[in-house]
């Protein structure tokens, strides 16, 4: 029963034993997984499991597949051939969860058996990611390590790390220490969608050494970690640290509101420098190719009213707004291309044109998915409809995140990544993958992450890892033995039959009720970009 499905799975005679006589095996190649291996199954069986020979050995061997496929064969002895070190990884995890759940506990558990079988296992896509926002709802660095290993579980390999926007900013950039002095703290915070203020204060960042760490653990799990700074929107924690870069002579506060805000960055010189500064930073310690500078839901309002930026737009022999949006954006696109790294922006990087050799991530449904695959960019389908782990997963008053539609574990498992227009397109290759959104205006804890993330990740998990056909009964059962894993880890997810008492948040004020209103919420939101 594993999760997400493999591509084959066949019954084979024998039975593997794990316990303090277990030995493990590695190509030198290998030795990395080996030792994460180790270090997962040791305190499960007393033992060591030193290299070495007889029942029950573990051996991690190199083969002819690609990087991260494998194929797992489980008798007397485990034995994973890899295309390469994540291919490896992704057996090893699919060895734990033939186990029993004892396994995951990582506490002595005696001796352990898994059945005999035949894998043979590759991923879908290439993009196989989750957003954690990290901007309106500060997480510890041991969360967020947490949320890693639990990504790595279910075969994901991209954590899109949303660390600064209005309400938080949350790297250390030593040039510029007021973003996390000033910017990283917040008064209060916002307690439902349109609802009354909580009173507290909120706050944290992570250090350097932080960041290090974290990018550091995740790509021993092979999950890189791909920075998100947005600018020119989102940036009202930088213009209050950073009162220059503003539009406006009145001093700003790190918002403690929710929703599309009306201040962004100036677009002078300066504040482009400003940018750079940062990022020379932020390339310093995420070596992904790919670095996230958001452009989306932008206010053009302070623009319109500003005289400098009037002025720019005449300069530059610009129609409009949007135009000198993507100018904007375009000063980033260049200076990341320079330096061997990608832009990735959110779909409304698309309105004035795109810089060239931008990933377009398309969140607004799927169209902004269809439109630059067909303009020769890639895409990351991030459908707010289907894979918004903020939105609440039941009807009932009882929900704790009380917020837009309801997107059920069966709604996120029907998500398919190619979008029903791009079937059959040669541009459909352009879609590198997709990702989940776990964005936490109303999730303030990490136990609210649990609850709002799983099991709906697992069944994110299956559409960007398994073969493309959707088996809902099938999936039901894999999941049915999959939560005791979740279980014996202390993943405190939704339960079927709905939230735990202490899960419930009823009576959160301003929340819409029904779709309806969701929808035109969003509609509202909509007409607020331009």
């Amino acid at each position: 029963m594993i999760v997400p499905k493999p591509v084959e799975q066949e019954p084979r005679p024998g039975t593997f034993v794990l316990d303090e006589r277990t030995s493990l095996t590695a190509d030198p190649a290998l030795s990395e997984v080996a030792a994460w291996l180790r270090g997962e199954l040791a305190p499960v069986t007393g033992g060591e499991l030193l290299p070495g020979t007889g029942p029950g050995t573990i051996t991690l061997t190199l083969g002819d597949l690609p990087p991260e496929a494998y194929r797992l064969t489980v008798g007397r002895d485990a034995e994973i051939v890899a295309g390469g070190p994540a291919g490896a990884f992704y057996g090893a995890q699919t060895l734990r969860q033939l186990l029993p759940p004892a396994v995951f506990r990582k506490a002595p558990a005696g001796a352990l058996t898994a059945a005999g079988t035949y894998v043979e296992d590759a991923p879908r896509f290439g993009w196989r990611g989750c957003v954690l926002d990290v901007a309106r709802h500060f997480l510890t660095k041991h969360e967020v390590l947490r949320f890693i290993d639990l990504m790595a579980l279910h075969k994901l390999n991209v954590l899109h790390f949303h660390l600064t926007d209005d309400q938080g900013w949350r790297v250390e950039i030593r040039r510029h220490p007021r973003l996390t002095e000033v910017g990283a703290w917040r008064r209060e915070s916002q307690t439902g969608w349109n609802g009354a203020m909580d009173g507290r204060p909120h706050g944290g960042y992570y250090t350097q050494d932080d960041l290090r760490e974290i990018v550091a653990y995740a790509a021993r799990r092979h999950i890189m970690v791909v920075p998100e700074i947005d600018l020119p929107g989102h940036t009202q924690a930088a213009i209050a640290a950073y009162p220059e870069l503003g539009n406006l002579d009145t001093p700003l506060e790190v918002r403690t509101t929710w929703g599309v805000g009306v201040n962004v960055l100036n677009v002078e010189d300066s504040t482009i420098k400003f940018f750079q500064d940062v990022l020379d930073e932020v390339l310093e310690l995420f070596p992904s190719p790919y670095v996230v500078l958001g452009g989306d839901e932008v206010r053009k309002d302070q623009w319109r009213a500003s005289p400098a930026a009037r002025r720019r737009l005449a300069e530059l022999g610009l129609r409009d707004e949007e135009e000198l949006q993507s100018w904007f954006i375009r000063q980033f696109g260049g200076y990341l291309a320079a330096r061997g790294r990608r832009l990735v922006g959110w779909d409304e990087i698309l309105e004035g044109g795109l810089a060239p050799g931008a990933v377009v991530a398309s969140w607004r449904d799927e169209w902004g998915a269809v439109a630059a695959a067909r303009a020769g960019h890639d895409v990351i389908n991030c459908s707010n409809t289907s894979l918004y782990l903020d939105y609440r997963q039941g009807p009932g008053e009882e929900e704790p995140v009380p917020f837009g539609p309801v997107l059920t574990l069966e709604d996120v498992y029907a998500f398919e990544p190619i979008p029903a227009e791009l079937r059959g397109d040669p541009a459909a290759a352009r879609v590198l993958g997709a990702q989940c959104g776990v964005w936490t205006e109303l999730i303030d804890s990490g136990r609210g992450v649990d609850y709002m993330a799983f099991p709906r990740l697992a069944a994110f998990a299956e559409t960007v890892w398994s073969p493309a056909e959707r088996d809902l009964p099938a999936f039901r059962e894999r999941l049915a033995a999959h939560l005791p894993r979740l279980d014996a880890i202390g993943v405190e997810y939704r339960r079927a039959g709905g939230p735990l008492p202490w899960q419930t948040r009823p009576g959160v004020p301003g929340r819409p009720e029904t779709a309806e209103q969701w929808q035109a919420k969003l509609d509202a939101w909509t007409s607020n970009l331009r």
